[in-house]
């Protein structure tokens, strides 16, 4: 299995499609998932263009470090930064379910001459007030706790959930990743200057409204909404969800 290895911790990654002068593909996946979450898109998708899926530190495949510090956002974009490097393309389009749409959306603050679209799928980026902060943060903190006390048995059901060989990176990520510092995603929105897809499943309605916003946030940015599906919009409507997919790249 291939693994990009940054500062000792080894980030799994895997590469498909055929190298073009089409910008490739960066899949990020969700908490708990892994890169295989993709599993269902891989082909509509990587028909014309690399794609490159990855687990983050701390999930499946990829280590978990013990050290907490290793753990954040920053951290994740720079591996996110590394993962870019392995393909030949200046710039890439960012695709990112749940904790890795805010993830893309950082990225894109950070880099945004490396970034040449976005899709957002079933996520949000962040909250401005202080109330709603602190509510996402407990429930991070709760994940976290649970995960700390039965271990990998604390985790949802989800079709996206992977396999992962202990508990101890998630529980570092709901902490350090997950929860919310301050407002510097979503306050970064309108400043958004490539072409984005929002896509939320008609089911997910812990995200409905977050899709609203950012639809009406960003600059030009399209919203589709997924009958049928939940949380993990493209596993549970892959089809529907690959063709709209296809449908923005093409236009790109």
């Amino acid at each position: 299995m291939p693994f990009l290895d940054r500062g000792g911790a080894r980030i799994h990654y895997d590469l498909r499609g055929p190298a073009s002068d089409r910008p490739p593909l960066l899949l990020s996946h969700g908490f708990s998932a892994s890169g295989e979450m993709w599993e269902r898109n891989l082909d509509a998708l990587g028909g014309d263009r690399e794609v490159l899926t990855w687990d983050m530190r701390g999930h499946a495949r990829s280590d978990a470090p013990h050290d907490r510090a290793e753990y954040g956002v920053q951290q994740s974009v720079e591996d996110m930064l590394l993962l870019l490097e392995l393909l030949s393309a200046p710039r890439a389009v960012l695709c990112g379910m749940s904790l890795g749409g805010y993830l893309s959306l950082a990225f894109y603050v950070r880099h945004p001459d490396r970034v040449s679209a976005l899709i957002l799928v079933d996520t949000g980026p962040g909250f401005r007030r202080d109330e709603p902060r602190r509510q996402w943060n407990e429930f991070a903190e709760r994940t976290a706790a649970a995960l700390e006390r039965d271990g990998l048995a604390a985790l949802r059901a989800g079709p996206e959930v992977a396999q992962h060989r202990d508990a101890i990176g998630l529980v570092h990520t709901a902490r350090a990743v997950m929860a919310q510092r301050d407002a510097h995603v979503i306050d970064s929105l309108p400043r958004i200057a490539v072409p984005t897809l929002v896509v939320v499943g008609a089911l997910d309605t812990n995200f409905l409204s977050a899709a609203d916003y950012m639809a009406a946030r960003i600059p030009g940015a399209r919203k589709v909404v997924l009958d049928a599906a939940g949380h993990a919009a493209n596993v549970e409507a892959a089809g529907a969800f690959n063709s709209a997919v296809r449908d923005f790249l093409e236009a790109l």
